[in-house]
């Protein structure tokens, strides 16, 4: 929700929370609970544990020979595992793909699965990897749209409406056929004026009204000791409380390779780093000779191989890309795609709880930035700003600082948001699409748009994660009424769980850990990323050597990802280089790129043994990881970095990175090195007259009367006072860190520090003397003799 001021005085706002509250109370007792609401009943279908998908050879070879003969099974669905087999002795007419998907984003593999499990021969082609584009980059939402809600009552706007309740269905089957992948979380929204608890809440509940039996959780308020109890990291200056709503989070790219091994089991050819370079059009006789498309040229990017592949129908679904895949259909065709870039930042855990998010529904400029826990971190964003479309845009430091300012406005002063807290950010391309066929061709569609060129193009862009599905359904339902398809009935997919949910459950990490002698995050990593593949995962795992834990190697400490899951990727998923690994089989580039280029000479070791990579491929695959890192928010100095450097140091960048380099400060997590902070320990000590770890008056005395200053116990006490913030009487180390950092990052000088000569840089002199160093000279030392009076700070 936006600003709420701008809408309604308080006392309307009163009166109408007060009604919705009084409506929908009754009917959300009455309702059943989200949980308890009725399972989805396993799909009968579904292949055992021990399936194997067909290898990329085996895809592409089926896209050379321009279709497959899927089997199907007693019940008329393709049975598991058909797509390697090919009948010769079928006729040339069913030697052609019903449908050839351009992109293998969430609508693409979603469009491919929907397709497949009504038993047509689909094929889908991804030019770089899949969820390589905005399916991998987005809030990492599953929701019905808080904000879209608000507009659709104060605009009184029907449509609005019905996409917020569509995507509350939608959610509801997202959670339930990704269990693994997804799950609930409660937003919490902080209220620092009165009147607007009422108003927010009953637009919370309204959102559970809409919703209806398929709500999560209901929304519900809280004072502002429980808002702060539940988010400790809040400011509570001016706090009144909070309202707390539910919506759905997933993990997308993992959610998207999902897709991809799920449409795979449904019979789809499902082929990464291939391109379509051109479409084939020949007369239609049906349509009275009108050109129509009937196969297009595919590239495999890996080896530069060229060839034709034959089907009954195109669908475009490469998000801001479309217009360059129409341009291939009508070279002259005005583009539709207006991108926006929407900018994430990762914080590290400390910013926010493990378990609640926070909403902030009205920001500086009108927009609204949500800030979240996500695989261990806290994710930030998003920004909305035109851009052009590129396939890895990097994010503009403007909006990184733009979030920062906003996070900073609803956390405490002691939670000191900075710069080098970012460990990644990235940008993403929304695809806000304009329909050509409406008469106002400026104006943006509200959700997805289906269109059809006059060579039979289907193009399907818009839209948004949560409602990938429905999208899907739509699409398929617009191409078998186009090219006239035969389908074995109406789409199922709302009923299909995902390849790793079936035999998935909350607790099996254990079995994991009991079985495999797994460390417990390992395990619960595996679990909710892999689902019931993570038994396949962890055999791979290999030995630590360790009493404990006895299997999984990590590729860094501080994250559970282990080496198995790069040979798991490139055996079962399809990964094919670095990136498609460190980006979308596991998350490490989007929670922290410094720790990702730490770890990737191992993770280049590993692909390369099981990919046969040389020393020239290995290198050229570090080049290519690292200039997509620059995409995520690495530093440019770090850039500079070859796979050699990093892998002679065993990883270690710390002093390759940034080191005497400009953006050292900059990109610094903490803001003193172990040398600085032992110089500071150093100048502490000698002003600690009588080591009792703490500076007081009498020391201060002690230490100007040393430094030939006149000393008074006046000047002692007003200096002692300036920066005595805890008014203790005294300083101890932690306040002179204080003093020190305040110094450093904002220039906050006093007369202590001008006493103290406080630099971190500095080390102590020769004399041992309090503000002398082996570089001063007794001119130097005879003009600091008087305290100037504008750094006494008046004793106040």
């Amino acid at each position: 929700m936006y600003r709420a001021r701008s809408f309604m005085p308080g006392r309307r706002a009163l009166v109408l929370s007060t009604a919705t509250v009084a409506i929908g109370g009754a009917y959300l007792l009455s309702r059943p609970a989200y949980a308890d609401s009725q399972p989805i009943p396993p799909y009968k279908k579904r292949p055992g544990p021990l399936w194997s998908p067909p290898s990329r050879a085996q895809m592409l070879e089926h896209l050379r020979t321009s279709g497959i003969y899927v089997h199907r099974t007693a019940e008329g669905g393709p049975e598991p595992g058909a797509v390697l087999k090919k009948d010769e002795a079928e006729s040339e007419g069913d030697d052609v793909f019903d449908l050839l998907i351009v992109g293998g984003g969430a609508t693409g593999a979603g469009t491919a699965l929907d397709a497949a499990s009504r038993g047509l021969k689909v094929a889908c082609v991804e030019r770089d990897d899949f969820a390589s584009g905005t399916s991998s980059k987005s809030t990492k939402l599953v929701h019905g749209g808080v904000r879209y809600l608000q507009k659709a009552i104060f605009e009184l706007d029907y449509e609005q409406w019905k996409l917020v309740k569509e995507a509350l269905k939608e959610r509801r089957v997202f959670l339930e056929t990704a269990p693994h992948l997804s799950s609930m979380l409660p937003i919490l929204l902080p209220i620092y004026t009165w009147w607007q608890l009422p108003y927010y809440y009953a637009g919370c509940k309204l959102y559970d009204i809409l919703a209806g039996k398929e709500n999560m959780e209901s929304a519900y308020w809280m004072g502002k000791g429980k808002a702060v109890e539940a988010f400790p990291m809040i400011k509570s200056e001016g706090l009144v409380g909070g309202v707390v709503y539910y919506d759905g989070q997933h993990n997308d790219s993992r959610m998207n390779i999902s897709l991809v091994m799920t449409a795979v089991q449904h019979g789809a050819v499902m082929a990464n780093h291939v391109e379509v370079t051109a479409l084939h059009k020949r007369p239609d006789p049906s349509r009275g000779g009108e050109e129509r498309i009937y196969g297009a040229t595919l590239k495999d990017r890996m080896t530069g191989e060229e060839w034709k592949v034959r089907c009954r129908g195109v669908i475009n679904a490469t998000g801001p890309f479309s217009d360059g895949v129409r341009k291939l259909d009508e070279p002259t065709v005005k583009e539709i795609v207006a991108p926006s870039a929407g900018v994430h930042i990762t914080l590290p855990n400390y910013y926010g709880p493990k378990t609640m998010g926070l909403l902030d529904p009205a920001t500086s400029d009108g927009r609204v930035i949500f800030f979240l826990p996500w695989q261990g971190n806290v994710i930030a964003g998003t920004t909305d700003s035109p851009t052009t479309v590129s396939q890895n845009p990097i994010p503009a430091e403007k909006e990184i600082q733009w979030i920062l300012d906003e996070v900073r406005n609803y956390l405490s002063p002691d939670v000191k948001v900075r710069r080098g807290d970012v460990l990644s950010a990235w940008s993403g391309i929304r695809p806000l699409v304009m329909d050509p066929a409406a008469k106002n061709t400026q104006s943006l569609v509200r959700n997805h748009m289906i269109n059809i060129s006059k060579g039979g193009l289907l193009t399907i862009a818009g839209g948004k994660w949560t409602t990938y599905r429905a999208m899907a359904e739509e699409t398929v339902d617009a191409a078998i009424k186009e090219y006239g398809l035969r389908p074995n009935g109406p789409s199922t997919t709302e009923h299909i769980k995902l390849v790793g949910g079936h035999a998935w459950t909350k607790t099996m990490y254990i079995k994991l850990i009991q079985q495999f002698g797994l460390e417990t995050e390992v395990a619960k990593h595996l679990s909710e990323s892999y689902g019931d593949r993570a038994w396949t995962v962890a055999s791979m795992a290999a030995t630590t050597g360790e009493t404990w834990p006895l299997h999984g190697v990590r590729f860094s400490p501080l994250y559970p990802y282990i080496e198995a899951e790069a040979r798991y990727a490139v055996r079962s998923e399809y990964a094919l280089t670095a990136v498609d690994f460190i980006a979308r089989r596991t998350r490490l580039s989007f929670l922290n790129v410094q720790v990702t280029l730490e770890s990737l000479p191992r993770v280049i070791d590993i692909m390369g043994e099981e990919l046969g990579w040389d020393r020239a491929k290995k290198e050229s695959e570090f080049d290519n990881a690292v200039e997509f890192l620059k995409s995520m928010g690495l530093p440019e100095q770090a850039t500079k970095l070859k796979l050699a450097d990093v892998a002679k140091n065993h990883g270690n960048i710390g002093t390759l990175g940034l080191a005497n380099s400009e953006d050292a400060k900059l990109y610094a997590r903490a803001q003193f090195t172990p040398d600085e902070v032992s110089n500071l320990k150093n100048q502490f000590e000698l002003f600690d007259f009588d080591h009792d770890q703490h500076i007081t008056k009498d020391d201060l005395i002690h230490a100007m009367t040393n430094m030939g200053y006149d000393a008074s116990t006046e000047l002692a006490d007003s200096i002692l006072r300036e920066v005595d913030f805890g008014r203790k009487g005294f300083l101890n180390f932690q306040d002179y860190l204080d003093i020190a950092a305040g110094l450093k990052e904002l220039q906050l000088e006093s007369a202590f520090t001008h006493l103290a000569q406080l630099d971190t840089s500095r080390k102590i002199g020769e004399t041992g003397r309090i503000g002398s160093h082996a570089d001063d000279d007794s001119s130097q030392r005879e003009s600091r003799r008087k305290i100037p009076v504008e750094r006494s700070g008046g004793g106040t």
